[in-house]
């Protein structure tokens, strides 16, 4: 009797654990996936990074953003090796996260159940819901595991779909197809590994907005990315200002430290070492001979950095 009384409870918990567990994850889970973040939030939770921010983050280098997440800890955020779009052509977005799997015919059919209790189109493919949910600014960053052939998760249809929502274009790990399509798509961009005419076959979208693995990297929904040519980095949303800042600076650095090598001033080494106070001093004079109009950061942010840097 008391086993029996056991297992009626261990599947109550199963079946209780099954029911609340959706497509798309809560807002109040990415609240605690994102719980350094203290700023504006979308209704679904993610964090909502300023627009002023991401237009800033694209004059930063990949370089320098991942050597700032490196000191910081964050040693998984960069993956390379894309076919892109429009290569000459640099990206930055509010990370929309979704992961698919091998198609398994009992998971779908669960997947579409609980998609339909969260008022989900079911009668298209589920590889449109990720697309119907993005807002402005937004990146669409899917876990394609890498596979091209039958799991080319968009076409022309749904490309013009993301861009008509979010403004903005996608990072897949995984294939595409009708590139042709897609580039038409003006003001549209796409880093994906592979084409092929096959469409969506074999593989299934299974969450949305719960973290994924890109390549070598880990991304949470939420995440600022910046990419380019050089590779795509993602961006835990509560260092992004002050990432973007602290490359701002070490960028004035570099045209500082150029400027006086080609003056002579200085030695290679000793730009390329620990500053003295010397040069630390010089630095300083030259910032504040800098015309504010041409400065990628206000005065007093610039002012501030410096004091707390201890130049």
């Amino acid at each position: 009797m008391k086993i029996k009384l056991f297992l009626g409870m261990v599947f109550a918990f199963m079946t209780f654990s099954v029911s609340a567990q959706g497509v798309a994850a809560t807002p109040g889970y990415i609240k605690e996936l994102t719980a350094d973040w203290q700023g504006e939030r979308f209704p679904d939770g993610r964090p909502k990074v300023s627009d002023a921010l991401l237009k800033r983050l694209k004059n930063i280098q990949i370089e320098e953003a991942w050597g700032y997440l490196r000191r910081k800890g964050y040693n998984n955020q960069y993956d390379g090796n894309w076919k892109i779009l429009h290569p000459g052509q640099v990206m930055t977005g509010r990370v929309l996260t979704a992961q698919y799997t091998p198609l398994r015919p009992d998971y779908q059919q669960l997947i579409k159940v609980k998609g339909g209790a969260e008022n989900r189109d079911t009668i298209g493919g589920s590889n449109s819901w990720p697309i119907e949910i993005l807002q402005p600014g937004d990146v669409y960053v899917a876990d394609g595991y890498g596979r091209i052939i039958d799991g080319t998760l968009i076409g022309s249809n749904l490309g013009n779909a993301i861009y008509a929502n979010s403004q903005n274009g996608f990072i897949f790990d995984g294939g595409v197809r009708d590139v042709a399509g897609l580039l038409d798509i003006e003001g549209f961009n796409g880093w994906y590994r592979g084409d092929d005419p096959s469409y969506l076959a074999e593989q299934m979208l299974t969450e949305i907005n719960t973290p994924i693995r890109i390549g070598r990297a880990i991304v949470l929904p939420g995440d600022v990315v910046l990419a380019n040519r050089h590779g795509t980095i993602f961006i835990p949303s509560h260092l992004v200002a002050e990432l973007v800042l602290s490359s701002e600076v070490v960028g004035l650095r570099d045209q500082f430290g150029f400027q006086r090598l080609r003056e002579k001033t200085y030695t290679p080494g000793q730009i390329d070492t620990k500053w003295t106070d010397a040069i630390k001093a010089d630095f300083v004079q030259w910032l504040k001979n800098y015309p504010d109009n041409q400065l990628p950061m206000t005065r007093k942010e610039l002012d501030d950095y410096i004091k707390n840097a201890g130049y």
